[in-house]
C-alpha cells in the first residue's frame, strides 16, 4: 500500500507500565519506527497518542484512572506535559522537531475553527514537524468530548486528508472472538460491514489506564473506511510493518468516497445540545431535496442551546433524520415556528429572514 500520509495512533496501554506511568523503552521504541518511516522524506506522519491521562496517574499517586472528570483533567493536565516532553526528548534522537496539537470537538464540527485546524497540522507537516495530537482534556467537558481517541483518529486522518490510518493496540488485529481462547483466528481483511457482521466483539480493555477496547477500534475503523481512508489495526510491535505496506494485522479497505468537508466531524464528534422537531414536509426537504431547514417546518424546540451549537433534526415520530448547526438560541426559536422567512423579516427585521440550519452545516443521519 502505497501511502504518503499517514496517520498513526497508539494507546496508554502500549505506552505505560503496569502501575500507570510512561515507560521510556516503550516510547523510544515506537519513536524509533515513526522516525525511520519518514527519514526518507517520502512519508509524512501525525501521530495521535493517548497517554496523557495515564502518565499523570502516578505522579498524583493515583493508582487507577479516576471515573470523575475532574481528577480526570488534573491528571490530563500533568500528564501532558510529561508526554509531549518525553516524546520531543525522543524525536531529537533524530532531529526531529515535535508540535502539540490539543483538539476539542468544538474545534472541528465549526466552520472556522475546522479549516483552522486543517491549516495548523497542514502546515506542521510542510514545515516537516511531526504533530502529536490528543484531546484536549484539561478543558473539555462531558458535552464536547470525543470520547475516545481511536474515534478522534479516525476524525484527524479525515481532516488532513490521509493516504491510510493505523491504529496500534496491544491486540495483533481483529480476532473471530477471544484471541487469548484457542481456537480463534485473525481477520486479514474487511471489505465492509457484513465481513465482521458474526464477530463478537470485546469491551474496553482491563489494564485500567484507558477507555478503549476493541469496540471503538474498530467503529473508529468503520468512520475511517466510510470516508475513503483505508485503515490497518494492529499491534504497536508490529508498527514498523504497517508503516512499510507490509501484511500485517486487520486491513479495513475504503468503503467510501473522500471528501474534504468537516460534516463527518458534525456527524461522529457533536452532541447535540437540543433537538428541532420538523412536520411532515420539512423532513422531506431536508432528506430527499437537500434544503436548509426553515422556521415554517419546526412544529417544537427542546432544549438550551445557542447560535452555532449542534442540534438534532427529528421526524415528528421522534427519528432523528438529521444534525446540523443552529443560527437562533433556542429561547429565540418559539415566535419564529411555523412562519415564512419573508414574514419574519417584516416584521422582526433582516436579521430573521435565514435559516434555522443551513443545508452547508446540515449531515444527514443513517437509517
Amino acid at each position: 500500500m502505497d501511502a504518503r500520509r499517514i496517520v498513526v495512533k497508539v494507546g496508554s496501554s502500549s505506552l505505560t507500565t503496569a502501575a500507570g506511568g510512561l515507560d521510556a523503552d516503550r516510547v523510544d521504541a515506537l519513536v524509533d519506527v515513526l522516525a525511520k518511516a519518514r527519514s526518507g522524506g517520502e512519508k509524512e506522519i501525525v501521530l495521535v497518542s493517548s497517554g496523557a491521562i495515564a502518565a499523570g496517574l502516578s505522579p498524583l499517586g493515583l493508582r487507577r484512572r479516576p471515573k470523575d472528570l475532574a481528577r480526570q483533567q488534573a491528571a490530563a493536565s500533568v500528564g501532558q506535559g510529561l508526554l509531549v516532553a518525553r516524546y520531543t526528548a525522543s524525536f531529537a534522537r533524530y532531529g526531529v522537531r515535535v508540535g502539540q496539537v490539543l483538539l476539542t470537538t468544538d474545534d472541528t464540527s465549526r466552520r472556522a475553527h475546522y479549516r483552522n485546524a486543517y491549516r495548523t497540522l497542514d502546515q506542521l507537516l510542510a514545515m516537516g514537524a511531526l504533530p502529536v495530537v490528543n484531546e484536549n482534556d484539561t478543558v473539555a467537558t462531558d458535552e464536547i468530548r470525543f470520547g475516545d481517541n481511536d474515534r478522534l483518529a479516525a476524525l484527524v486522518a479525515h481532516l488532513v486528508r490521509a493516504d491510510l490510518l493505523v491504529l496500534l493496540s496491544d491486540v495483533d488485529g481483529l480476532y473471530d472472538g477471544d484471541p487469548s481462547q484457542p481456537g480463534t483466528t485473525r481477520i486479514e481483511e474487511v471489505r465492509g460491514p457484513e465481513d465482521i457482521a458474526h464477530v463478537s466483539i470485546g469491551s474496553a480493555g482491563k489494564a485500567g489506564v484507558g477507555t478503549g477496547g476493541m469496540v471503538t477500534k474498530v467503529e473508529a475503523a468503520r468512520i475511517a473506511a466510510a470516508a475513503g481512508i483505508p485503515v490497518v489495526l494492529t499491534s504497536a510491535s508490529q508498527a514498523a510493518d504497517a508503516l512499510a505496506g507490509r501484511g500485517t494485522g486487520t486491513l479495513f479497505h475504503a468503503t467510501g468516497r473522500r471528501s474534504a468537508d468537516r460534516l463527518l466531524w458534525l456527524q461522529h464528534a457533536s452532541t447535540p445540545q437540543g433537538h428541532l422537531v420538523l412536520d411532515d414536509g420539512a423532513v422531506r426537504a431536508v432528506t430527499e431535496r437537500g434544503s436548509s431547514l426553515l422556521p415554517a417546518g419546526i412544529a417544537a424546540v427542546e432544549g438550551d442551546f445557542v447560535a452555532g451549537d449542534p442540534v438534532e433534526l427529528r421526524a415528528a415520530d421522534g427519528r432523528a433524520v438529521a444534525r446540523g448547526l443552529v443560527n437562533f438560541d433556542a429561547k429565540e426559536l418559539p415566535q419564529l415556528l411555523g412562519r415564512s422567512t419573508r414574514e419574519l423579516a417584516r416584521e422582526l427585521g433582516p436579521a430573521y429572514e435565514r435559516e434555522v440550519v443551513h443545508r452547508d452545516d446540515l449531515v444527514l443521519l443513517e437509517g
